[in-house]
């Protein structure tokens, strides 16, 4: 028996968000999704072919897979913003060129990625002084510091764990990464911390971070989200942890 049936706009009646993530990335899906649950927004993903170890090489290597990554992501969708997920990756990669290869497969569509988002972020807090943790081996690091550098930031205190593993960047407890964000963030002249790493988990922490602190704590997971919301349109903090979320866009991604 054939049935009748009717359509409507199924997600298309929500913002839609698209996002490519990392094969060997453990975490930021389930920290995206304890912020969006605050925002009437539909979140789509495709994965990416990634080294299970991190440094230059193996980042660079994910400039190839993009536009088949994002090809992957629903041609029928109309997004309001879409997102590479590696803040190293992107470092190395380079915005712009991330952002062309996905636009290849998604034309005129917002883009951004962790790095983007985090300078965007800073700019709205009006951070200029930061303080940077990463999990990354010191090549990776050096790389990402220049790019913050070039953006106008000033990096006034650095830590690192100096892994290139991902299995064990997304192990390392939150209790281990609150400890070393307060050390790199303690300086006086520091205005804010910045926590590198989509794979590192850190939305547990934020909060309590800035309490101690007294400052802004931004994480590529988090900086990342705010800056698709925002492009998208989409005003308002829910029951997000720390600073970000009370800030729109001050100037254009």
């Amino acid at each position: 028996m054939k049935l009748d049936f009717s359509l409507d706009k199924g997600n298309q009646a929500k913002v839609c968000l698209g996002l490519i993530v990392l094969q060997a990335d453990e975490t930021l899906e389930d920290e995206f999704r304890g912020v969006i649950r605050d925002f009437n927004v539909s979140l789509l993903h495709s994965r990416i072919p990634s080294h299970p170890s991190v440094t230059k090489e193996t980042l660079a290597q994910m400039a190839e897979d993009l536009p088949t990554a994002a090809g992957l992501l629903p041609k029928s969708t109309r997004f309001d913003a879409l997102a590479y997920a590696c803040t190293s990756g992107a470092t190395v990669i380079g915005p712009s060129e991330v952002a062309a290869k996905i636009r290849s497969q998604h034309p005129g569509v917002a883009v951004t990625d962790p790095i983007t988002a985090v300078i965007s972020a800073c700019r709205a807090l009006a951070i200029k002084q930061v303080g940077f943790l990463t999990p990354y081996v010191p090549e990776v690091s050096n790389a990402m510091r220049s790019l913050l550098e070039k953006n106008g930031l000033e990096i006034t205190s650095f830590g690192a764990f100096e892994q290139d593993q991902e299995k064990i960047v997304s192990r390392i407890s939150e209790a281990s990464t609150l400890e070393a964000i307060v050390k790199v963030g303690e300086k006086s002249e520091c205005e804010g911390v910045f926590v590198s790493c989509t794979n590192l988990r850190t939305l547990g922490v934020l909060q309590e971070a800035e309490q101690i602190l007294g400052k802004p704590v931004i994480s590529s997971n988090l900086a990342l989200i705010w800056h698709m919301l925002r492009l998208a349109g989409v005003k308002g903090r829910g029951s997000v942890p720390g600073k970000l979320f009370e800030q729109d866009l001050s100037i254009p991604a």
